[in-house]
């Protein structure tokens, strides 16, 4: 292998680690925007708003020749994607972290591997036989990977350390407005449910539609009008709508740019290129630096719980990689190892019909 395609091989893995950084960044950012006073759902519909604006033109100028036709078949899907992925998924995550804090939706973002794997089973994207003990060790580790997420959700424990600037920042930027960690983990956990299945529908969209800059562009602009229109029910006060120039508009920019334009399109691309699986298999990366951050910058304070079960999480889901890694390996090595093949039997086949047309001459 030359080292232009290994480099290309590693593409994938380093865009979604970069992604991952990303949503740390955005999680963070949102975190301080909402705890200084800001509307977590007028920050989405901002977002999405920004995104859109960037999206849609770029999609005009640069994949305009290349886009399949749009129909209202094609458009549904689009608006339920936007649903899923964005309007519930980031709503919900939002309202759980305002509950808890940018540690627990990262802890509770390693769920998401187990969501994505189960559901893409019960959709037949993956094979599980239940005799086997490879599929038994994939289901074994979902298990462990949710209970994990039960304990960091309904554990704290013992605080572990504290901030280092926490006396130096005023305690209305530091905390959130309600500490309700198991409120808070309701509404992650349906967040990443959502999140799950959107990996699953992009999949699935993205064979009958493969224009990846289409899907992201219309999907932002649904996920823009649908988060508005949610908002215009929800926020009473009309003066939310008002951002300040300082960390709210820093999370709005930060969050339409990196968070959504740059973020979905990377995951569209490897959904695509690599599957559902791949880009879930990413999300444990976010619990270290995600509290790193958060006891940093946020003061928000590492419990006993949320340690042990982030490792219980993670354990799980790797055990669901090994057992899945050596199912891939074993159904390879059945296709390699068949004892009859069209390509094996194509040059007696050939050969017989030489033989006929001699004997015809």
């Amino acid at each position: 292998m030359g080292l232009k395609e290994y480099l290309m091989k590693c593409v994938p893995f380093a865009a979604m680690a970069m992604v991952e950084c990303m949503d740390v960044g955005l999680t963070t950012l949102g975190k301080a925007a909402i705890s200084k006073g800001m509307n977590y759902h007028i920050f989405i519909v901002y977002s999405n708003a920004l995104a859109s604006l960037i999206l849609l033109p770029s999609l005009f100028f640069l994949n305009r020749a290349h886009s399949p036709p749009l129909s209202f078949s094609i458009l549904c899907k689009f608006f339920l994607l936007s649903l899923i992925g964005i309007t519930t998924m980031q709503n919900c995550a939002m309202t759980g972290i305002s509950y808890s804090s940018p540690t627990l939706g990262s802890a509770m973002n390693n769920l998401i591997p187990a969501f994505t794997f189960v559901l893409a089973a019960i959709f037949r994207i993956e094979k599980i036989d239940i005799r086997s003990s490879k599929s038994q060790i994939r289901m074994l580790g979902t298990v462990v990977s949710i209970s994990g997420a039960l304990i960091v959700t309904l554990y704290k424990g013992a605080s572990i350390g504290g901030s280092p600037f926490h006396e130096n920042v005023s305690q209305p930027f530091l905390m959130a407005q309600t500490d309700n960690w198991v409120i808070g983990g309701l509404f992650l956990a349906t967040a990443y449910i959502s999140l799950a299945l959107w990996n699953i529908a992009q999949a699935v969209v993205l064979r009958g539609y493969p224009s990846q800059l289409t899907i992201v562009a219309f999907s932002s602009l649904f996920g823009a009008i649908q988060s508005t229109i949610l908002s215009l029910i929800v926020v009473k006060d009309p003066n939310a709508w008002i951002i300040s120039p300082d960390i709210e508009l820093i999370s709005i920019v930060y969050g339409g740019i990196c968070g959504y334009v740059v973020s979905y399109l990377v995951m569209t691309w490897c959904i695509d290129k690599k599957g559902p699986i791949f880009v879930a298999m990413f999300k444990p990366l976010k619990i270290g630096i995600a509290a790193f951050m958060g006891a940093a910058f946020l003061g928000d304070t590492l419990h006993i719980g949320s340690v042990i079960g982030s490792i219980v999480i993670v354990i799980g889901f790797y055990t669901v990689l090994w057992a899945q890694s050596k199912e891939q390996n074993d159904n390879s090595q059945k296709v390699y190892t068949q004892p009859s093949s069209p390509s094996r039997r194509s040059p007696l086949l050939e050969s017989h019909i030489r033989d006929e047309a001699n004997v015809l001459a």
